[in-house]
């Protein structure tokens, strides 16, 4: 099965170094290489979420996600999405923003020799735009999950104390909007701060919106009323197509700091495309079907909190970087961390739950997770 998962996004990772290499040389074939595993170290738990959202979904709606949805990710987050932020940000049209992205300044200069901006800075330019959106719709995610009671707890000190709190009607967007303000205030330079809190205004927009829609439509099933997916019933219709909606602006915000972190490695498009969209996103969506298929998350109960908390402070780090420079390879880093950390402490527990004794000493001390 591993095989037959992993397969695709094999050869796609081989046919696109060696379009890199054609294209660019050596060097564009190892900078492909470093941006596809910069993709997949930085959404990793993109790929948890993703399956915790895909299995409440239908077959068909499944493949929707894992073909169409795809073909999104790779060329629209990843090739189109940066260029439409310049033609929109710099007056340009598409085919002007195209031929800036291929002709960058002399030596990588921020400017031409006229004084023009490149493209790499006009992106960079709209990095506080990009940020404050995308913290804010990962925020309220974080938020929302954090704040709802459930049996199984992971960090069991702090997210006992949270879902308690989460009893306040409208806790998770109480708190995204006094953080805004203060990322606005205190964080975004003096020039900056109607713009991040107008784009951090459109990002929880956003999220409400989606998410309400899901839920709108979202068929309970009645013998699983926990909310948990059951195997008899599954989103269809237009509870599928916006659970579908939803991965693909989830998926963009977690492309936000992938994109923005690849110019720091070079600003070619094609690169980039092949490396983040081609190579990263391949495999983040076979990590996805491999969650899926095996029950990994299932298995592994702590994985879906692990990814959530990572999922937050991933919104931190965007909304911090709205004022400093944060590197990239901090931000894969933290991800890789809370994951890694739910993954081990899943297998504890699982060896805990297999032995009796154990069993037995955890209840008389404290209810399990």
């Amino acid at each position: 099965m591993v095989l037959r998962i992993f397969g695709l996004s094999g050869v796609v990772t081989v046919v696109s170094l060696v379009v890199a290499l054609l294209y660019g040389g050596p060097e564009a074939l190892v900078l492909c290489a470093i941006l596809g595993i910069l993709e997949v170290s930085l959404s990793f738990d993109n790929a948890v979420i993703n399956a915790t959202v895909l299995e409440r979904m239908s077959e068909f709606w499944q493949k929707i996600f894992l073909t169409i949805g795809v073909v999104i990710a790779v060329f629209g987050m990843r090739l189109v999405f940066p260029l439409a932020i310049v033609w929109i940000t710099a007056g340009l049209n598409p085919v002007e923003a195209f031929d800036l992205a291929l002709n960058p300044p002399p030596d990588d200069a921020a400017t031409f020799p006229d004084g023009s901006p490149s493209y790499e800075t006009l992106l960079t330019d709209a990095h506080p735009q990009i940020a404050a959106f995308g913290g804010m719709f990962l925020a309220l995610l974080f938020l929302n999950f954090i704040f709802e009671e459930r049996d199984i707890t992971w960090l069991s000190w702090l997210e006992k104390p949270l879902a308690k709190a989460g009893k306040l009607d409208m806790a998770s967007v109480v708190v995204s909007g006094i953080g805004l303000v203060l990322i606005a205030e205190l964080v975004a330079h003096d020039e900056d701060r109607a713009t991040v809190l107008l784009s951090g205004l459109l990002g929880m927009i956003t999220y409400i919106a989606v998410d309400g829609l899901g839920s709108m439509f979202h068929t309970e099933d009645l013998e699983n009323p926990s909310g948990g997916p059951s195997e008899l019933v599954k989103a269809t219709g237009k509870a599928g197509f916006f659970l579908f909606l939803y991965l693909e602006v989830l998926d963009a915000s977690f492309s936000f700091d992938g994109v923005i972190g690849a110019f720091a490695i070079t600003s070619d498009p094609i690169i980039i495309a092949l490396g983040l969209g081609l190579i990263g996103a391949m495999f983040v969506r076979s990590i996805t079907v491999y969650l899926v298929r095996k029950g990994t998350l299932s298995e592994y109960v702590y994985l879906e909190h692990g990814a959530h908390w990572a999922i937050g402070a991933l919104a931190v780090i965007l909304l911090v970087s709205i004022g400093v420079h944060i590197d990239e390879i901090i931000t894969g880093l933290v991800g890789v961390a809370f994951i890694g950390a739910a993954f081990i402490t899943s297998i504890i527990r699982n060896r805990r739950e297999g032995d009796p004794d154990e069993v037995e000493k955890e209840r008389s001390v404290t209810p399990v997770g």
